[in-house]
């Protein structure tokens, strides 16, 4: 089976994030099975060169033009990868497309559902009821059309599949079928916090962008440092905005930036360093439909802290992976433990990098896991849930099995 898969945007800082990570991981586990699973979308900031291989996926890059400035990723395309798309989509059996309001994955999904073409779409949570008017212009001019049109919608959680059917009704998608996210099987980290000795390291890793606010961790580090006082946090991920600056700015407000390291993006291999090497994850985000880098954290048995508005909070609250704080609003008065009821999120408000938000509830849930019989346990589960529930291996067996299901309609 020959699958092609397409995502907005690639690039040495992974910048644009989940979507291209799930797009690689799927193909590489489809590759591993017998199929035929490659990449198509642009590529950017590379020297040279653009790479035909990532981690060990065939990619086919395209070099990306901003067409529309101030408009991020939806205002980038390629005109060279469009002239190319009409044959890379008629020469698939599957077109999977990782769905968004841009000028990459729109017209290539248009392309295929006017070609009669198998066609899969996954949205990943960026399709979701909107008043900004360039994204209700996109819904009208075809995006809408697409969503309705194609043969299989995947939806990771049941507010990712109700955004969706939001900007679709009143005709609601014939097709939706659940598809997590999953990550490869990886070895528990060893030895336990309680015996590896040295500073505690507190990690976030994922887009430094006030959405995942990281300014929250920030927040946290005084009341963290007041029980462990060589506690060191990391902060990893590609920049927008320029927000690292005022991260440090906001550390050497509070009088913490020497316990604060903002290191950048790694690639995959350095992620996983990292994972390993720190004692509590924390992704405080806004909302995140089912975040990879949550994923891979648990999967090496890395205890987690994540927002009740994390499309992994249920599990991670189930198992006793880690700690979930309710809402953003730096009042919400909630730390979650194993049994305990998912308190309901709050309204998310814009970040500016330097506010308490969530900081004193962070700093509870960190303080939680740091201690050691706790963070023993709350390891373990973590690499259980990952290994029970989300490998990559198992996801791509579902996915095969969807797309014959879709393959059987064009029979």
């Amino acid at each position: 089976m020959r699958v092609l898969h397409v995502v907005t945007h690639h690039s040495p800082d992974h910048v644009f994030g989940g979507p291209t990570r799930v797009a690689l991981n799927l193909c590489r586990a489809l590759r591993t099975a017998g199929d035929e699973a490659a990449v198509l979308t642009v590529g950017e900031g590379f020297e040279g060169d653009l790479p035909r291989e990532v981690d060990g996926v065939p990619v086919k890059l395209f070099p990306a033009r901003r067409l529309i400035p101030g408009f991020g990723f939806a205002g980038i395309t390629s005109p060279s990868l469009l002239a190319r798309a009409g044959g890379l989509v008629r020469s698939a059996d599957v077109v999977h497309v990782h769905l968004a309001r841009d000028l990459v994955t729109f017209p290539v999904a248009l392309l295929a559902l006017l070609g009669g073409r198998p066609l899969v779409l996954q949205t990943h949570g960026m399709i979701d009821p909107t008043r900004v008017p360039a994204a209700r212009l996109a819904d009208a001019l075809g995006v809408r059309r697409v969503l309705r049109g194609a043969d299989m919608l995947l939806h990771l959680t049941d507010a990712d599949r109700l955004g969706v059917a939001s900007v679709t009704a009143p005709r609601l998608p014939a097709r939706s079928r659940r598809l997590v996210n999953g990550v490869a099987r990886q070895e528990h980290r060893r030895p336990p916090r309680s015996e590896r000795g040295g500073p505690p390291v507190v990690l976030f890793l994922a887009r430094l962008e006030d959405r995942k606010r990281p300014a929250d961790l920030i927040a946290a580090v005084p009341a963290v440092r007041a029980v462990h006082p060589d506690a060191r946090f990391v902060l990893a991920g590609a920049e927008t905005g320029g927000l690292a600056a005022r991260l440090t700015a906001h550390a050497e407000r509070l009088g913490v930036a020497d316990a604060v390291d903002i290191v950048g993006p790694r690639d995959h291999a350095g992620v996983m360093s990292l994972m390993r090497s720190a004692d509590v994850y924390v992704l405080p985000s806004t909302f995140d439909p089912f975040p990879v880098s949550a994923l891979e954290a648990l999967s090496v048995g890395l205890p987690a802290v994540v927002t009740a508005t994390n499309g992994l909070a249920p599990d991670v609250l189930r198992a006793g992976a880690g700690r979930v704080v309710a809402g953003i609003d730096g009042d919400a008065g909630f730390a979650g433990h194993p049994g305990a009821p998912l308190p309901a999120a709050r309204g998310a408000r814009p970040g500016d990098g330097a506010t308490d938000g969530n900081g004193a509830l962070i700093a509870a849930a960190v303080l939680e896991l740091l201690e050691p019989s706790a963070n023993e346990a709350a390891s373990v589960a973590a690499h259980g849930l990952v290994a029970e529930r989300f490998t990559i291996d198992a996801v791509a067996d579902r996915l095969r099995e969807l797309y014959a299901e879709v393959l059987a309609l064009h029979a």
